[in-house]
């Protein structure tokens, strides 16, 4: 009877223990809104240097939603600045059925540059995002799959910044 129980321990303590590392070693942690780097933040110009219209409006609304997300208030008197540029824009064919393209990748490249009232300025260059998608058929579904697409790449970019500049 005591070796059953003995089992039932050893196994108890290895579950919990699993449980443990599993939690404490996945890299998630939660941070205090004292423990941030800074409470607000102001975001400047984002600049498009595609072709493709109005990703700019689209970035600088994924970072408001991301920053407040954290419990990060944009203000646009905050002492720390972020800037953006828009370097790539790609909608690529990635694959086609009797010669008419089905899916497609989106890919988003920008660079930022947080600036601070003292002058000091850190680059945060080459995050990149890709998403892809189907959209065969009708030309109406193609643009709102291809919207879809923009949006959650720069949702994921915006993401990306924010968390190198809370985790710096």
């Amino acid at each position: 009877m005591e070796t059953g129980l003995q089992q039932t321990r050893i196994i108890l303590l290895s579950t919990a223990l699993a449980i443990t590392v599993m939690l404490c070693g996945c890299g998630y942690a939660i941070h205090k809104k004292a423990g941030l780097p800074f409470q607000k933040i102001a975001i400047g110009l984002i600049e498009n240097r595609t072709l493709e219209p109005k990703l700019q409006d689209k970035l600088h609304k994924a970072l408001v939603e991301e920053f407040m997300r954290q419990g990060i208030s944009v203000d646009p008197s905050a002492p720390h600045n972020l800037t953006g540029t828009i370097r790539t824009f790609e909608m690529v064919n990635i694959a086609e059925k009797s010669d008419v393209s089905t899916d497609f990748m989106v890919r988003i490249t920008a660079d930022f540059r947080l600036s601070d009232k003292e002058g000091k300025i850190r680059e945060l260059n080459n995050f990149s995002y890709h998403v892809y998608f189907t959209g065969a058929g009708d030309l109406g579904l193609l643009l709102a799959s291809k919207e879809v697409a923009e949006e959650s790449a720069l949702a994921n970019i915006s993401s990306a910044v924010v968390g190198a500049l809370i985790y710096q």
